[in-house]
């Protein structure tokens, strides 16, 4: 594993949410926007072993494990460039901010800007008011809802 968790972020319990927001597929498929993905929500890059291979190619547990690991990586990676503050943030917190940078990337998530004000300002309450009001909310109303309560609950 990349991170220790107690002093970063818990991934064991990131990976069981992620594995129930984004599924677990051990082969290669097309994701909702055609691009072909595989394992727990990875998209396939040029450097990737998988890349160009053919839909339906299976892959190996172990290789969905090293794929969120580097995904993981660069997400907490992110999550730390846009979050001054994230290495005091509560648990709790850290696991929903990545999971929403893990849905959206950085540069979608750095456009919320009081959502993410209230972060850095420790108003997790308000973040999740902010959370609400966004197109990504109403685009994934259930995960959406679900990570914005936990947020106004720490």
């Amino acid at each position: 594993m990349f991170f220790n968790k107690n002093n970063d972020i818990d991934v064991d319990q990131l990976r069981e949410q992620l594995t129930i927001d984004e599924g677990k597929v051990l082969e290669i498929y097309h994701d909702h926007l055609g691009l072909p993905t595989v394992g727990i929500g990875h998209l396939i890059l040029d450097s990737d072993e998988e890349s160009g291979q053919a839909l339906g190619t299976e892959i190996t547990e172990e290789r969905c494990v090293e794929l969120f690991e580097s995904d993981l990586e660069s997400v907490v990676a992110d999550c730390k460039i846009l979050h001054e503050g994230w290495d005091g943030y509560p648990q709790e917190v850290k696991q929903v901010v990545a999971n929403m940078m893990f849905n959206m990337g950085r540069t979608r998530l750095s456009k919320f800007k009081k959502h993410n004000a209230a972060l850095v300002s420790g108003d997790w309450k308000e973040a999740a008011v902010e959370g609400r009001d966004s197109k990504w909310y109403r685009q994934v109303t259930n995960r959406a809802e679900r990570l914005m309560s936990r947020l106004e609950k720490v």
